[in-house]
């Protein structure tokens, strides 16, 4: 009874449709001129997900992980820790190197406290995955991404609300859903759920929780607008958004396989991308249109701002990862080059060189530091040889010349 209440309450027709418009209306059936959306359909990528988790596995196993190989990508993994019960209890409660609460742990154990840092950082490197495991994952994101732009692009270019907005409003609610726009869906949103669970198994990034969020956003704007009928827009949300990660996971993919120089190319064409569609046709053509143009063509409704505000949830996310993008891009013109990751792993995981601290507790130079030593050793042997040559008693015929 309580259940039914509820249900009741929540489907009111007065909340998800527009005036005048009921349940009935818009039910799939055989005799009505379009074909509408059916709400069950929405459990179809459930099950879906797994075969994408399935696919993915063997791609990645299968095709990434030798494309990869031959490309000259190792998967080697660094030398495991020495075990320390206590220390390790202490890294799994928090992974970060807290010397305070350390201390008591150096006195119980008789270590000192460089040997503490170095177990720690070697603990620390022993969670961080292969460069090989990275470059699948982004192999095959970037295929995904790849494939679904393309049948987007494919898909809707006979499609009158791509070239025209209007048309994702007009004569709504009784536009009817062609088998092509239902696959997009259904694989897209099979997509996104598997991303939703793989993320708690794949390498763990800062942006976890944004990138959770904007995965179960996407779920939640995509089936509103799959049970209201307002598949048009989604179509063209899902075209938007996918079309530039496909640069920024082949940015990444070129990184791992050390063509820094395409891989500043791809970056540089990727922010572009980037910049135009989450923070240009976004917001100033899509939101514009669903918030402007909308309530000129049809009456609003509750679940209408639902979708907004969905829309703009994406929107503040677009933001912060601009921001992300922008610091990496500034990096890469300070430095000559792309370093690091866009999402970057953890804080205590980065994916970028990490600069680390040697047994005497200096910190070791970087690449141009690293050079410069290297030459005046060499010229520091050079002249200790040949002031050894010279000041040498010229009466003895074996001068040692080692110095070199």
């Amino acid at each position: 009874m309580v259940v039914a209440l509820v249900g009741s309450y929540f489907w009111s027709e007065s909340v998800w449709l527009p005036p005048n418009v009921t349940w009935q209306d818009i039910e799939p059936a055989a005799d009505k001129p379009v074909r509408y959306t059916d709400y069950t359909h929405l459990l179809f990528p459930v099950p879906l997900a797994l075969f994408v988790l399935l696919l993915r596995y063997l791609l990645e196993v299968y095709v990434f992980s030798g494309w990869g190989i031959k490309l000259g990508i190792k998967n080697s993994r660094p030398k495991k820790a020495d075990y320390y019960p206590a220390l390790e209890v202490a890294y799994l409660k928090s992974p970060k190197f807290n010397q305070k609460i350390l201390i008591p742990l150096s006195k119980q154990l008789d270590l000192s406290d460089r040997q503490l840092e170095r177990w720690w950082r070697k603990r620390r490197s022993q969670d961080k995955p292969s460069t090989l495991v990275k470059f699948c994952e982004n192999a095959w994101r970037c295929t995904y991404y790849t494939t679904s732009t393309v049948y987007g692009i494919y898909i809707l270019w006979d499609k009158e609300w791509l070239w025209d907005i209007d048309h994702c409003y007009l004569g709504y609610p009784h536009q009817g859903v062609t088998d092509d726009v239902w696959w997009h869906y259904m694989i897209s949103l099979s997509f996104y759920w598997s991303l939703t669970v793989s993320q708690f198994f794949d390498i763990k990034r800062k942006d976890f929780w944004q990138m959770f969020i904007h995965h179960i956003a996407t779920i939640m704007l995509m089936s509103f607008s799959w049970v209201t009928n307002l598949h048009r827009v989604g179509t063209l949300v899902l075209l938007l958004h996918d079309f530039a990660d496909i640069f920024l996971e082949a940015a990444k993919i070129t990184k791992y396989a050390s063509y820094q120089k395409l891989c500043d190319c791809i970056f540089g064409v990727f922010t572009v991308l980037w910049i135009v569609t989450r923070l240009g046709i976004f917001p100033f053509y899509i939101i514009w249109s669903s918030s402007i143009r909308a309530p000129l063509l049809l009456p609003m409704f509750p679940a209408y701002y639902i979708f907004n505000s969905l829309l703009c949830l994406l929107l503040v996310l677009h933001v912060i990862w601009t921001w992300l993008i922008l610091k990496v891009a500034y990096k890469a013109l300070s430095a000559g080059q792309m370093e690091g990751d866009i999402r970057s792993s953890s804080s205590e995981i980065s994916d970028s060189p990490v600069q680390s601290v040697d047994d005497s507790g200096r910190s070791p130079a970087g690449p141009a530091n690293s050079s410069n030593s290297k030459d005046n050793n060499v010229k520091s042997r050079s002249n200790s040889a040949t002031n050894s040559h010279n000041n040498s008693p010229k009466r003895t015929p074996n001068t040692s010349k080692k110095g070199d």
